[in-house]
């Protein structure tokens, strides 16, 4: 069965490198946690390339906003922000994340979604790939607190949704984020 899914695999990652270089060429200079490093965060092979990629055993439908259903929790459950064209963690992300994970072990009925967000710059697919790789580094570093990653999910959205829909610094600051929903 191997030898019928390399010819496949082989093809898939040929188009993620050839997307991440044209993303490179188009998008320049900052590479420091950027989306050009691919080494940290890894695309698992059964995730689509475009459209909003989605774990697949997860409603997104069931997660609602922390606001909604647990209200006392609404001051943890905090939007962490993204330099421009990365998804590493700065120090304010990695204090709002430690929260969140001590919050999780005390709840242990809980579950996540990490709704990972872009700016409007880039085309869509670059920018659902980045806005994956956002979440995914936000459950890497929960996982590393502690939190079993059966329990967090994430999505991209890409800028689909944004925060904010004004042009200029201010807003596309607001719209790279990751955001969380809860069940």
């Amino acid at each position: 069965m191997k030898q019928y899914l390399m010819p496949g695999l082989t093809i898939i990652l040929i188009s993620i490198l050839m997307l991440t270089i044209s993303c490179a060429s188009n998008k320049g200079a900052e590479t420091s946690g950027s989306i050009l490093e691919t080494e940290e965060i890894q695309i698992a092979e059964d995730q689509p390339v475009e459209g909003v990629l989605v774990e697949s055993d997860m409603n997104a439908a069931e997660f609602k906003d922390v606001s909604e259903r647990a209200p006392e929790l609404a001051s943890i459950f905090n939007d962490i922000i993204f330099d421009y064209d990365s998804f590493a963690l700065n120090p304010q992300a990695k204090t709002i994340l430690d929260r969140i994970a001590e919050t999780l072990l005390g709840e242990t009925s809980l579950q996540l979604m990490i709704e990972g967000h872009c700016d409007d710059r880039g085309t869509n697919e670059y920018n659902l790939a980045l806005g994956q790789r956002r979440a995914e580094s936000a459950k890497k570093y929960l996982t590393q607190l502690g939190i079993s990653s059966e329990r967090i999910f994430t999505i991209s959205y890409g800028e689909e949704k944004p925060l904010n829909p004004n042009q200029g610094e201010e807003a596309w600051a607001e719209n790279r984020r990751d955001h969380f929903m809860i069940r």
